[in-house]
């Protein structure tokens, strides 16, 4: 059979994509789709440059096309990404940028801004334009973890006021409360002056065009959190806990919190922090010393995506305090953990894009 641009779309359209459950071509993900004689090239565009199913795409199109035109057809495919969103084009405030994700968790102490670093670091590494907004006012942290303290942050001028830019680091833009304070003196301050100074780390900063913007949140289901979710149309939240019976409840009260009516913010997911103990002598050992599969089994009972576990290993508390994320360090156990949750962060953040839009 001879090979046309027709016919090649036609096999292509038999190509189902994973999560969006439809096919390649009526989702438009096929372009530069060019035919001669036995030669095929085309581009399939991701809805996230974190998509896990590339190869498995890739090989399925050629497959179809082999078993439905020509099995002697050469095939390149190239793939190219672009992030989807369901805010709206020229929103007023942050309009560059494609989603915001507020990491949360119902108590403290259970890593949240640790995943929180992480994620953003694994995002941006899959090519993606990420930022990371420090909105721990009480507690922030992103200067440490960043190697960022006492960093002066650059200001440009964007029609006539004066903003400040976000501080670039490993591939991704950090801004945090820390650098406008004395990280050695308590902040005291009520609830609304803090959820003022968070709508001057969204008014005040130039953040640009952002494929993510991660915000990590204080612990608890607080004004910060109410504040967020009045001021900005969020792509969803997740939820960070450990698998101890004490976090798992408050981490019950979050979810409940970003699903009540009067906020209606979806829970993209929940991660499992600390979830096994592996000491570096003895990388194949697991000890579950928080409990086990605590929150993975919350997420099935309140059925909300369960996006990964990260294990408890002493390099990531090292990488945190060095001012550099555990996922930058290849000697890190725990690194591909932080990655996969990231994907499939990515992976749920384009399900829910594609369910809005169609809607």
């Amino acid at each position: 059979m001879t090979l046309s641009v027709d016919n090649v779309l036609d096999a292509i359209s038999k190509v189902i994509e994973p999560d969006l459950k439809k096919d390649l071509v009526s989702l438009g993900m096929i372009r530069d789709l060019e035919v001669e004689g036995k030669k095929v090239t085309f581009k399939i565009v991701l809805t996230t440059p974190a998509c896990p199913f590339k190869e498995s795409m890739r090989k399925a199109c050629i497959r179809s096309i082999h078993e439905n035109l020509d099995k002697e057809a050469e095939i390149d495919i190239a793939f190219d990404s672009k992030v989807t969103s369901k805010r709206v084009e020229n929103e007023p405030m942050l309009p560059g940028v494609k989603n915001i994700v507020a990491i949360a968790s119902g108590k403290g102490g259970v890593g949240k801004s640790t995943v929180a670093a992480n994620l953003a670091v694994s995002l941006a590494r899959t090519g993606a334009r990420v930022g990371l907004l420090d909105a721990d006012i009480y507690g922030p942290s992103v200067p440490v973890m960043f190697d960022a303290v006492d960093k002066e942050l650059d200001a440009v001028e964007v029609n006539g006021k004066t903003k400040a830019l976000p501080l670039e680091r490993y591939g991704i833009f950090v801004m945090s409360i820390g650098f406008f304070v004395d990280a050695s003196k308590a902040l005291i301050w009520r609830g609304p002056m803090a959820s003022a100074a968070l709508k001057q780390l969204f008014t005040d900063v130039e953040w640009g065009e952002l494929d993510y913007l991660l915000v990590d949140l204080p612990p608890g289901t607080g004004d910060i959190h109410l504040s967020l979710v009045q001021t900005l149309k969020l792509a969803g939240a997740v939820i960070v806990s450990t698998p101890q019976q004490v976090a798992l409840a408050d981490a019950r009260k979050a979810v409940s919190m970003f699903e009540n009516n009067s906020i209606k913010v979806k829970v993209l997911g929940m991660i499992e922090n600390m979830s096994w103990f592996t000491p570096a002598e003895l990388p194949q050992n697991k000890y579950f010393i928080f409990g086990k599969d605590g929150c993975k089994n919350l997420a099935k009972e309140m059925n909300v995506p369960f996006l990964g576990q990260i294990p408890l290993v002493q390099g990531v508390c090292e990488s945190g305090d060095s001012g550099k994320p555990a996922v930058l360090n290849e000697d890190n156990p725990a690194g591909s953990y932080f990655e996969d949750a990231a994907k499939m962060l990515a992976r749920e953040i384009s399900v829910e894009n594609a369910v809005k839009l169609q809607t």
